[in-house]
């Protein structure tokens, strides 16, 4: 159980009424931007850094990002509304199958692809794979963003960035790092000028689609993803049980991390409560920062056999598909 209140000051709240199209510039553009990619390349580090927000989680562990998020960044001139997907790969369970379906089905329907590939490291057959269905599927422009450029040795510029022009031909292209932030307001400004004239689909101090539970959620599988070794992390799933507002400036959160195996279930505990404790402090932080309030944070931890391979768990679990119209 993790119950150590942070102080913050709240966040003063907005209006969230839409601009009409006559309080817009005429030239205002708009649209939905597809974020795709394999595992670990970058996409959710980019958005944040886009929106100003953490609206999409990041780890060093590929396979983190396992639900379609929208950041939504909201300029004098444009609204774009970034779909963060999670990393086209081959599945190896229900789990993984729902999240290439999600990424799938992100591409279809949208005003632009942002495709980003590791630079640094020559083209995988992950890569090849995106590149077939962008080739196939998806009739919307397609920007090539080679991200991480600041791992890219001098010598390999050429081969590496040749090597992922010849898999897809892209409608523009640009060098970047999303970590440093070399060429992101260029890829941006590329990314505006392919977006069609539009109105506002959000209103403008909203950052996110998702409420407050989910990214709750995600925030403790965040802090568990930095916390938790090997396979351990990846059989962990939380539902949030209680959210309620307790007093004026506290919310009380209460929250069960599943996980598939009894030894998995020791190893999250820790010895003495120690792990949990450490995982419910840092999302805690992370929670607060979010919510710009004082959080009394409960974590439980339970065993649910085999649920990434279970389709009925699975959508308890919160991954469902909507049905396709």
């Amino acid at each position: 159980m993790e119950n150590e209140p942070m102080h913050e000051e709240p966040h003063e709240s907005s209006g969230d009424e839409l601009l009409l199209p006559t309080q817009l510039p005429a030239d205002h553009r708009s649209g939905f931007v597809a974020v795709v990619g394999k595992p670990n390349v970058g996409k959710s580090t980019l958005i944040n850094a886009y929106i100003g927000y953490k609206v999409a989680i990041v780890s060093p562990k590929p396979q983190t990002t396992r639900r379609r998020i929208e950041g939504i960044l909201t300029l004098p001139q444009a609204q774009i509304v970034f779909i963060d997907t999670p990393g086209i790969h081959k599945p190896q369970h229900k789990l993984g199958e729902y999240m290439l379906e999600v990424a799938q089905r992100a591409v279809r329907g949208v005003d632009l692809i942002l495709w980003m590939a590791d630079v640094s490291q020559p083209p995988s057959e992950e890569d090849v794979q995106i590149a077939q269905l962008l080739t196939e599927k998806v009739p919307a422009p397609i920007i090539l963003a080679l991200n991480k450029m600041d791992l890219l040795p001098p010598d390999k510029v050429m081969p590496h960035s040749e090597a992922y022009f010849a898999l897809l031909k892209a409608d523009d292209w640009m060098m970047v790092s999303a970590t440093r932030g070399d060429n992101r307001d260029k890829l941006l400004e590329m990314v505006i000028a392919r977006l069609p004239p539009g109105p506002q689909y959000y209103p403008s101090e909203q950052f996110t689609d998702q409420d407050e539970r989910t990214l709750v959620a995600e925030l403790i599988w965040e802090a568990a993803l930095h916390h938790l070794q090997k396979e351990v992390p990846y059989g962990v799933a939380v539902v949030i049980e209680e959210y309620s507002e307790r007093r004026e400036n506290l919310v009380h959160i209460a929250a069960t991390v599943y996980v598939e195996k009894t030894t998995h279930k020791g190893i999250v505990l820790g010895r003495g409560g120690g792990m949990i404790k450490r995982i419910g402090q840092a999302a805690r932080r992370e929670i607060e920062r979010l919510l710009g309030r004082q959080v009394y944070l409960e974590l439980w931890v339970k065993v649910r056999p085999r649920w990434r391979k279970d389709e009925v768990a699975l959508r308890s679990l919160g991954f469902a598909l909507p049905e396709e119209s």
